[in-house]
Order: structure tokens, then C-alpha cells, then sequence
């Protein structure tokens, strides 16, 4: 009989991947969406006639309880959370509802109705924040710079205190940065992928960026979703970092992005004060060894293919907005 999975967060770039994966697997996939008047299920739009959905909210404990009661699953992915870290100064109070909070709610539910569960929670590098070491690994202390940081460190930290008190079988993976063609547009490697193809379709001349020294260790988004369900697959529960252990700055995402459409991005590419955050951090380089070794997993694309992939679907999507706008509209209907 085929395994159940249930993934908060299934519109989301990881969600998709990682739908497509469970359903690679043989799985059962079910999503949980909360309700919305507009339709944001484009990233699984191809996977609809293989998906179940279902309605919950990490905001309203009944919700999870009932969503977990219908559908049963064998594997929870929780990877639902207001995830953009600049609206996380200007909106702490929802990220901590939704970000940590919303861990408590959701295992909570499923120690009252599924204890069997497996429990997977996306942890993030941004708990390390002001780095205390370099790379970072399971044991490096945390220490996070903006208000999505210690939201996702307080359900980090949930996640092992369940698995300790009741004995659930709850994981956490501690991602550091990964990427995709999937990724929302307010995030700095969409942000930038997408200005080097506005550039080189002559929309626009100027990509105004902040910090371009920060440096982020940058993976593929498919890649990393196949580490969360190895996790859930052992014999024991632990927690792992996954990353590729290399660090690019946002400067060499510019660079790499720029020259795969044959431009100079010192020509196209300004600062701006504006785009600054209040605490920046400044260096994430994660040590995946754990994962490598007990997981057998390993990263499978690199950083220039990484931002390749990503500039060729802008590229294309561009081009399409181009087209579009040159289409005469048809004429109004007489009557």
C-alpha cells in the first residue's frame, strides 16, 4: 500500500519539488492550502490531477487536527511559513505565528491524532546569523540576526523537544540557501536572474541592488528536497545540515548571471541603501558531512548551472511578456 504524505507548504518552490519527488516515490501526496481568494498554485499546476488538497492553517489548531484525522498521513513535511526575511522586520509578529508558532500547532495536532507520524521540519541557516564558526554544522551555536531567524530557531528547537518528550519521530533540516527557477521574485537570486534578463531584452537598464559582499552558500532547490525525504527514511531520528559547503556573494551571482546573457554586470548593476538590511549576515557556509555520510546525499548541481537554469527560464519568461504586450487586443465586443 502506498505511503501518505502530507506537505504544508505545497505551492511554495520546495513544495513543488518536493511533491514531484513523493509522487516519483509512488506516494500518496495531499497539500495543505490554507484558504485564499486567489489561486497561488501555479509552481504544482502540472502535478494537480496527481495531488490531493486539503485546507488547513498553521494559524488555527483545528485546522491541522482535522486535516491530519482526514487524510492520515505516514510522513508530515512542514514547509508552510511566511519565509521572506526582510517582511520578517516589518511583520515579526506574523512570522512568529506562522514560522514558530505554527511548528507548535502543527506537531502538537499530531501528537493528538497521528503520533506515528514521521515529522519533518525546514529549518534554515539563517538561525546561525552572526556566525560563531565557519562552515557551519549541527553543533554550531545559534545566533539569528532578524525576526524569521528566531522564529525558525524557536521551531527548531520545538522540533527537538517533542522528539525528546514524547518520543516522535520529528527532524529537522537545517537548509542553507537553495534556489530555482520555482523561487518567488522578492528573493535576491530571482531578484537578479530575472533583472539580467529584463537588461538583456532592453526593458530596463538598471538593476538596483543592497549588499553585494554578503555571501550565502547557494544550492539547488531539488537537490535539497531530496535530503528532507532521506530524513525520514532512517532508522533514527536526527537533524541535518544541508548545503553544497561553498560560499558565492551576491557580487558573483551578479557576475555569473549577467555574463550567461553577455553582459557586464558593473555596467547594469547599482547599490542602493534602501535594499540594506538593519543586521546583515554576512557569512553561511554550511558543513553537510553529517548528511553525506548517514544520508549517502550530495549535491548534484553547481552554482554556475544553478544561475544558468534560472536565467534561461526568466530568459524565456521575459520573452513571453514581450510577446504578449505586442498583441493587439481583440476588439470589444458591439451589442
Amino acid at each position: 500500500m502506498a505511503r501518505t504524505a502530507l506537505i504544508t507548504g505545497i505551492t511554495g518552490q520546495d513544495g513543488s519539488y518536493l511533491a514531484e519527488l513523493l509522487l516519483e516515490n509512488g506516494y500518496r501526496v495531499v497539500g495543505m492550502t490554507r484558504r485564499s481568494s486567489t489561486a497561488t498554485n501555479e509552481r504544482i499546476a502540472h502535478l494537480r490531477d496527481r495531488l490531493e488538497l486539503v485546507q488547513g492553517d498553521l494559524l488555527d489548531q483545528a485546522s491541522l487536527v482535522a486535516a491530519l484525522t482526514d487524510v492520515r498521513p505516514d510522513e508530515v513535511y512542514n514547509l508552510a511559513a511566511q519565509s521572506f526575511v526582510p517582511t520578517s522586520w516589518n511583520q515579526p509578529v506574523l512570522t512568529g505565528e506562522f514560522t514558530g508558532l505554527g511548528v507548535t500547532r502543527m506537531l502538537e495536532a499530531i501528537r493528538q491524532v497521528t503520533p506515528g507520524v514521521r515529522f519533518y521540519q525546514a529549518s534554515s541557516s539563517e538561525m546561525f546569523g552572526k556566525v560563531r564558526e565557519v562552515p557551519q554544522d549541527e553543533r554550531t551555536p545559534f545566533h539569528p540576526r532578524s525576526p524569521y531567524g528566531v522564529a525558525k530557531a524557536y521551531g527548531h528547537f520545538l522540533t527537538v523537544n517533542y522528539r525528546e518528550s514524547y518520543g516522535m519521530f520529528a527532524v529537522s533540516g537545517i537548509l542553507f540557501n537553495h534556489e530555482s527557477p520555482r523561487r518567488g521574485l522578492e528573493f535576491v537570486t530571482r531578484k537578479v536572474t530575472d533583472g539580467a534578463a529584463r537588461v538583456a531584452h532592453g526593458q530596463t537598464d538598471v538593476l538596483r541592488m543592497g549588499n553585494l559582499d554578503a555571501e550565502r552558500d547557494w544550492g539547488f532547490a531539488g537537490d535539497y528536497v531530496r535530503a528532507m525525504w532521506l530524513m525520514l527514511q532512517q532508522d533514527e531520528p536526527r537533524d541535518y545540515v544541508v548545503a553544497t559547503g561553498v560560499t558565492h556573494s551576491v557580487r558573483d551571482l551578479c557576475r555569473v548571471a549577467f555574463a550567461h546573457v553577455g553582459l557586464d554586470y558593473e555596467r547594469h548593476v547599482d547599490t542602493d541603501p534602501a535594499f540594506y538590511r538593519p543586521a546583515e549576515v554576512d557569512h553561511l557556509r554550511g558543513d553537510s558531512s553529517r548528511a553525506r555520510a548517514e544520508l549517502g546525499w550530495a549535491p548534484t548541481v553547481t552554482f554556475e548551472e544553478l544561475v544558468g537554469m534560472m536565467v534561461d527560464a526568466d530568459m524565456e519568461r521575459v520573452e513571453r511578456e514581450i510577446a504578449s504586450a505586442a498583441r493587439p487586443e481583440a476588439p470589444a465586443p458591439t451589442t
